[in-house]
Parts: structure tokens; sequence; C-alpha cells
């Protein structure tokens, strides 16, 4: 039977967040007094980002990786989940206290874990730490597991462009940081790459230190009401849990939703809306985590720059709405664009 441990509880902001916690299959509890040094049972932790498991999108998709790894490896998994308005302590204590249990990895899900990770990290030195979306914290004991999302988000800016009838279409960033104007750049750039004379609007639900741009349904919904208002008719949102008020706002108007990091067509939480998320960018977030998990398991533990781009699959654009299936100029031309950028054809921004 699998076995989860919780280290910590998320404070619920709103219905939303719980309605999609829920639709993610409900969250296993069981008693985090116990190490797995104690059971004699390996295990690997990961510490999630703002908006915790339930997400449908970017934490859910690190939990997948997990849960794999319980069933292949036969290890212990254990989650611990952010509080609302935490800072770097708290992390800290967050990675300290999954370290001091034996978990080996301790994987922290997106780049605010960089600071805490610098810290636990070396004074845990035989205990490999991995952290999603950073590069900027390194060391022996360090992997860090990075994505090309900008090529990924060209594809989609092709696909938008491609079945766009006003010419109009948006973009949606939950919060204003580098690793999210990547998102914005290869967007952007596939669009006007399809179709010059387009518009593209974009916007950033929050600025640093507030990530609440991250978290809040209601803010990526109230964007993109404005932007179809506005003409768009495909909105792009990577927002983590805000996106998904994104999709909501775009079925209840009858336009196309693009999703991120996750297959969001295929999340039960987000079921209501799926005929009207033509695609979604996709990391494979769920694989970056198993790997690493599996190389510790293995005594030959992964370290340094681990990045995942369109040519080994580490990105893409999924295909499971079957009416995205039925359209066979704007696959053609997603294909094509996908070749070229692994040829070096087209080099794609990260900034935009």
């Amino acid at each position: 039977m699998r076995r989860i441990t919780r280290i910590a509880t998320v404070g619920i902001a709103s219905a939303a967040l719980a309605l999609s916690a829920t639709a993610c299959g409900g969250k296993k509890s069981s008693d985090a007094s116990s190490s797995p040094s104690e059971s004699g049972q390996k295990s690997a932790a990961i510490a999630y980002d703002i908006g915790g498991r339930g997400d449908q999108s970017f934490n859910d998709a690190a939990y997948a990786g997990l849960k794999k790894a319980e069933t292949d490896l036969k290890i212990k998994g254990a989650e611990a989940e952010p509080t609302d308005g935490e800072g770097e302590a708290d992390k800290v204590q967050r990675l300290t206290e999954l370290a001091r249990k034996g978990n080996n990895p301790v994987i922290g899900v997106g780049f605010a874990y960089a600071p805490a990770i610098k810290k636990v990290a070396a004074k845990f030195p035989d205990t490999t730490f991995a952290i999603i979306d950073d590069t900027s914290v390194t060391g022996p004991n360090i992997a860090n597991l990075v994505f090309n999302e900008e090529q990924g988000s060209y594809l989609a800016g092709v696909a938008a462009a491609k079945v766009s009838k006003t010419g109009t279409v948006g973009f949606i960033g939950g919060v204003e940081v580098p690793l999210i104007k990547k998102f914005e750049a290869g967007f952007t750039q596939g669009v006007k790459d399809t179709n010059p004379n387009a518009k593209v609007l974009s916007q950033y639900l929050t600025q640093p230190p507030n990530f609440e741009g991250f978290a809040k349904p209601d803010l990526g919904k109230a964007a993109a009401q404005g932007q179809i208002d506005a003409g768009a008719d495909v909105v792009y949102a990577a927002a983590g849990l805000a996106g998904s008020g994104a999709i909501e706002a775009a079925s209840a108007k009858g336009k196309w939703a693009i999703g991120v990091d996750s297959d969001q067509y295929n999340q039960a939480g987000l079921a209501k809306y799926k005929d009207s998320i033509l695609t979604s960018v996709t990391k494979d977030v769920e694989d970056s985590v198993f790997n690493v998990i599996k190389s510790v398991q293995d005594g030959k533990p992964t370290t340094g720059e681990i990045r995942y781009g369109l040519d080994k699959d580490g990105v893409g654009l999924a295909d499971s709405n079957p009416k995205y299936k039925a359209m066979t100029d704007v696959t053609a031309a997603v294909e094509k664009a996908k070749a070229d950028i692994i040829a070096k054809k087209i080099e794609v921004k990260t900034a935009p």
C-alpha cells in the first residue's frame, strides 16, 4: 500500500484550492513522527512550491514523480507543503526536517527554494538535494533540474496564432520573474513568427516579493476575462494554480485556453473546462523527479545541471484534446516548428 508522510499542511486560501486538491484524489496522511531510518525503508521527499499539491499543474507533476518512485522503486515518500506568507527561514526549517528524518534525496519544487537549499545542503553533505527550475545554487550534492520552457511556449504560440480568428491572443504570467518571462518570450515569438500581424496581450498577476500570482485562481480568471474582452480568443497562462482561473474564464466565454506544466486537459480538477483546453505546454517534471530519486537509490546520485528540452522530450505540447488532433494544419505547423528548433534553425528567445 502506498504510504505518504505529510510534514506540513498548506493553508487553503480559497474554495477553488480545496476543490482542486480534492479532485487530485485526496491527500493521504500518516504519522510524521517516525523517520524512514527507524523503519529501515529508503525514502525520498519533496517540498512543494506555492499552491501546494492539488494545483493541477507544477506541484502535481512533481507529486506524480514521487508516486512513480514509490511504486517502481518501493521507497517511502514524504511531502511537505508551503504555508501562507512564509519566509526563507520556514523553507530552511522544512528542508532541514526532511533531511534529518533520513530522506534522500530531498527535492525543492521551484526556484523559491534556492537560498534554503544552499544553506541546508551544506549541513547534510551525504544527502542529495535537488531543486527544480533553478541553477543559481550549486554544490557537490545539489542537482539542478531545469527546462527549456521557452521552446514549448514557442510551439504554443504557433498553435495560438494558427487557431486565432481575431488575431489577438493573451499571455498571463503568474509573477514577473525571469523564469516566467521565458514562457512569455517563447510564446510571443511563436505567435509573431506564425502571424506577424497578430497582437499578443501580456499581463503579470503580481510582482515579487508578492507570489500570490501563482496561487490565486481569481486573479487568473479576472486577467483572462480582461484579455478576452479586449479581443483575445486564445489565452495562455503560466501561473500555477492561478492558471485554472484563466482556463475557467476562457471556457465561460467559449474561447481557447492553453494549459501549462502538466497536460491540463487530463487533470480531473479541470474536467469541467477540458473541451476549452486546446493544448498544454508540458514540462517533464514527473520524470525529472523520478530520475533523481532513482539515481540516489542506484548509488550514483545525479548532481549538477540536468536540462530537459524539446530534443529530449523534456518539454512539449500535449495533444490529448481530440479537437486539437483534428486540426491537421495546426499540428503540422507545430511539428515543423519543433523540428526546426531541435535542428537549431530557430533560436528561441529566453526574454521578451
